[in-house]
């Protein structure tokens, strides 16, 4: 675990812990000491730190590519985090996003994913995007489903303040990854978003979450 992450993770997370009870269960699903995606659903910005915080290993999340390019200490945070580069412009760039994530995946590392690709507007789980199983099947790897459950009631619409209120976390069973074929990435990508709305209990929608404005 990189140092700048281990101290965040002992701070904030006692911080985060202490301000909204959390549960957390499942933690024997995650492998000891080898790679793994992490995937959750999606209902706030807040659910990266809950994921990072109740996770006893480093997860490498995502964060812009200019964070990266900028000078002084966002640069050295990012990198102090062990995050990943992610160009915002889409198509090739974030292909090669996840090109850098396959060595952390590969020596062991774990890599958090929300495989509905941007956040529930409504609270309910959404059609996942196969990007996730590829990357898995390209790393040989397993996926460990997560559901979260809390997070969008810490700071709903409307509400200018956080405030109080019980999270919980399960990770699920380690899901195989082959891929052979496109439908073999959406067959496993559908059977991911179950196994997540089995942890969660959450109404599935069965098309694609509509890309937030702003």
């Amino acid at each position: 675990m990189p140092p700048l992450y281990a101290a965040a993770h002992r701070t904030l997370g006692g911080l985060l812990r202490g301000l909204w009870p959390t549960t957390v269960t499942g933690l024997e699903n995650l492998p000891a000491d080898s790679g793994a995606i992490l995937c959750a659903n999606h209902h706030a910005i807040a659910d990266q730190l809950f994921l990072g915080v109740n996770t006893p290993r480093h997860i490498a999340f995502w964060a812009k590519a200019e964070y990266f390019r900028s000078s002084g200490l966002t640069r050295r945070v990012v990198t102090g985090m062990g995050a990943i580069p992610v160009d915002r412009a889409g198509g090739r760039a974030v292909l090669a996003a996840f090109d850098a994530a396959v060595p952390i995946l590969r020596g062991g590392g774990l890599v958090a994913v929300f495989p509905e690709g941007t956040r529930s507007p409504d609270g309910r789980l959404y059609r996942g995007r196969t990007g996730a199983v590829r990357l898995a099947a390209q790393a040989g790897v397993p996926i460990v489903p997560v559901g979260l459950l809390g997070t969008d009631q810490i700071r709903p619409a409307g509400r200018r303040l956080p405030r109080r209120h019980a999270v919980s976390l399960t990770f699920g069973p380690a899901l195989p990854v082959e891929v052979g074929s496109a439908a073999d990435a959406r067959r496993l990508t559908d059977e991911l978003i179950a196994r997540i709305q089995a942890l969660t209990g959450q109404e599935y929608v069965p098309s694609y979450a509509p890309a937030r404005v702003g």
